[in-house]
């Protein structure tokens, strides 16, 4: 017959693989990357019983981590400022690229918001690390609201899921720059055949046919694109 404290463990863990069921399933999902975002910190804040979970991705060209998603409704935690890298638990956790427990974020001196973790009661967190092949673009940050020693398998489900939370956010990016690479395939080809027309309707040599698409779009206030299809169009109802 199972123990109490057998059931409790096996209970803990259903929950913990439905919740990473839950996020695997949001990655294969037509959900906007905003929106998978939230439903990653929701999930994991529920899993956990955190008081705030929020996830923080690293902005590059700064070289600080920028606050993204939250299942808190607090102004003041969400409008707080971004972190430099190395700066603050999630600032070296992002740096080192290791999951950082604190016990008790008041006696923390890394800690930069004590202010804030104090108003919304903030007590102990984990903070883990989100990379992808080894280069870390953020941190999954999980507090309570009352001293807690995270074990090992609360660390290993919230690394777990900042795991996936890294495929889909590279998925994301790497979703923008095709479709981003495509536009401008696109584009090339219509001022191509934008040309061609201005250069068998007009006479004009391929650089001035170039120029005059370029001169409309600047004094038009409009893309070359749309002076392009613009061109095109007109020839179409020509005939």
């Amino acid at each position: 017959m199972p123990t109490k404290k057998t059931s409790k463990t096996n209970a803990t863990q259903a929950k913990h693989i439905e919740a990473i069921t839950k996020v695997s399933r949001s990655i294969t999902s037509n959900l906007s990357l905003d929106d998978i975002l939230k439903l990653i910190v929701t999930v994991t804040a529920e899993t956990m019983n955190s008081k705030i979970c929020s996830l923080m991705l690293l902005n590059e060209k700064e070289g600080a981590l920028v606050l993204k998603a939250t299942q808190s409704m607090s102004d003041t935690y969400n409008k707080k400022p971004p972190l430099k890298l190395g700066e603050g638990i999630a600032g070296k956790v992002a740096l080192l690229n290791k999951p950082i427990v604190v016990y008790d974020i008041s006696k923390e001196s890394e800690y930069k918001f004590k202010d804030i973790a104090k108003n919304e009661g903030l007590k102990s967190l984990l903070s883990v690390p989100i990379a992808v092949k080894g280069r870390v673009i953020g941190a999954l940050n999980n507090y309570t609201s009352f001293a807690h020693k995270f074990t090992e398998d609360e660390i290993s489900l919230l690394t777990t899921i900042a795991n996936q939370a890294a495929i889909l956010i590279e998925n994301a990016d790497l979703m923008v720059k095709t479709r981003t690479i495509q536009e401008e395939l696109e584009t090339r080809k219509l001022i191509e055949r934008a040309k061609g027309i201005l250069m068998r309707e007009q006479s004009l040599s391929e650089e001035d046919a170039f120029r005059k698409i370029q001169k409309e779009s600047m004094d038009l206030r409009k893309s070359m694109r749309e002076i392009a299809e613009a061109v095109i169009l007109i020839s179409k109802m020509k005939k």
